[in-house]
């Protein structure tokens, strides 16, 4: 198993996260489309990780893709770990805080932007930074 700069066992991060975000960073769950909190959120600032409070994603790579969770083009370099996902009988690219190695989402390549990348990422997996 990969080791990280935070490491807790897996009952410190329960007690920490809550059942409702364990379920999503810890165990690589993921919330019902159009009901996070910052899926349409556009203040400025940053996105952190909800867990170990890296920073991993800023307010000006945000965007709208429709999809129904927040969506960035490009996160901040170094800070996410991509992992092949063949789960669900799909083949994707999941995403990871590389601080803590907390699930974030996945990430696709059919954004709109010059990146040509989509972050699609659990609002209960971060939080903002303003």
């Amino acid at each position: 198993m990969k080791k990280y700069p935070v490491e807790k066992t897996e009952a410190e991060w329960l007690e920490q996260l809550g059942p409702e975000r364990y379920k999503i960073l810890r165990e690589k769950g993921t919330e019902r489309p159009f009901t996070g909190t910052y899926n349409l959120h556009q203040d400025d600032g940053a996105y952190n990780c909800g867990a170990c409070d890296a920073q991993l994603f800023d307010s000006t790579s945000k965007f709208d893709s429709g999809c129904g969770w927040p969506s960035f083009d490009a996160s901040i370099e170094g800070t996410v770990e991509y992992v092949r996902d063949t789960t669900h009988g799909m083949m994707r690219t999941e995403i990871l805080c590389a601080n803590c190695g907390s699930h974030l989402g996945h990430v696709f390549d059919d954004g709109p932007t010059n990146t040509g990348q989509r972050y699609c990422v659990n609002s209960a997996s971060i939080d903002f930074k303003g």
